[in-house]
């Protein structure tokens, strides 16, 4: 959510004209994240984000603006893509793909609390009950394939010994991902980035009512516990050391099985994937860092912060899991 492509008042305006959303009142560019160029937009019928893609297609948003309004009516608190004139999602602006969405209120949080923790795992789990009906596929991205793809890049800006402890990790995650255990897990879209800063809060940071999830364009299929653990390894741990606070992991983990339940296959490979949630994020964080693109806001997240998570979850033998109750 950075400004890679500045966008004017004509260009805003212009793009206004082709969807039934009002007239334009205000606009801002939004700072944060590090993958589009994204507005906020007020107009007479309501407030919306303007999102311009710098990286994905054409062909691949579609799934993106489809799995957002999939949940979106299922009553799930989603930002909706409106659709323009022409009755599509997807429009262009500037000559790249442009999508509007509702805008969803509330604040994120830093330190989430117990209560809060409880409430995600319990919405993520929802999340994905209600995408196994949702009719269109669309491969991780950002999974295994990319990781064994951006490492090469990245062996000219590390030292040899971080390069080959992530070679290491890849290739026992490859080994992971080809292995018979590895196709018996569930599977679905999942969100792929339910970071903290991607849950906003109604009520102020104390609120324990979700007002949205934002940021579905890291989204795919896969495996949900995937998703589960990168979600616990953002929401359930202290950022400086990457260990678990286990009163939030443990109210994470069990909220979400209240409402999907986890099976003994999922317990047996627990550990590997919080792994490779690690690794996912400490290898786009150096690619971020050291390949970056430019932008008129943009400030690169620290990647070492998942290289201490990743060394940590390699040396775990009890990681956080469900506390069953009579």
């Amino acid at each position: 959510m950075a400004v890679f492509t500045a966008l004017t008042r004509e260009d805003i305006t212009g793009f206004l004209a082709h969807h039934s959303l009002g007239e334009l009142v205000a606009y801002e560019g939004i700072a944060t994240g590090i993958e589009n160029t994204n507005y906020f937009v007020d107009t007479t019928t309501g407030r919306f984000v303007l999102t311009v893609f710098e990286r994905l297609t054409f062909r691949q948003l579609p799934f993106y603006l489809e799995l957002m309004r999939h949940l979106a009516r299922r009553m799930l608190p989603v930002p909706e893509p409106q659709e323009n004139r022409s009755g599509s999602l997807l429009s262009e602006l500037r000559g790249k793909p442009a999508a509007i969405v509702t805008r969803v209120e509330g604040v994120a949080v830093e330190r989430p609390t117990v209560e809060q923790c409880a409430r995600i795992g319990a919405l993520l789990a929802r999340m994905h009950l209600e995408a196994r009906d949702f009719p269109h596929f669309q491969p991780n991205l950002r999974g295994i394939g990319w990781w064994k793809t951006v490492l090469p890049q990245l062996e000219r800006f590390v030292d040899d010994a971080t390069y080959h402890f992530l070679a290491e990790e890849v290739i026992f995650q490859d080994s992971f991902h080809r292995s018979p255990v590895y196709e018996t897990l569930p599977q679905g879209p999942v969100h792929g980035d339910l970071f903290r800063d991607n849950v906003l809060w109604q009520g102020g940071p104390e609120s324990t009512r979700v007002g949205g999830v934002i940021d579905f364009y890291f989204a795919g299929c896969t495996t949900w516990l995937y998703d589960l653990a990168v979600t616990i390894n953002d929401w359930c741990v202290d950022l400086d050391s990457g260990a678990f606070d286990r009163p939030r992991a443990t109210a994470l983990l069990s909220a979400y099985h209240a409402v999907r339940p986890l099976l003994d296959e999922e317990h047996a490979v627990w550990q590997t994937v919080l792994r490779a949630a690690a690794l996912r994020f400490w290898i786009s964080r150096l690619y971020d860092f050291y390949l970056p693109r430019p932008a008129a806001m943009l400030t690169p997240h620290d990647p070492t912060r998942f290289e201490r998570m990743l060394k940590r979850r390699i040396e775990e033998r009890d990681p956080p899991w469900v506390q069953e109750t009579d």
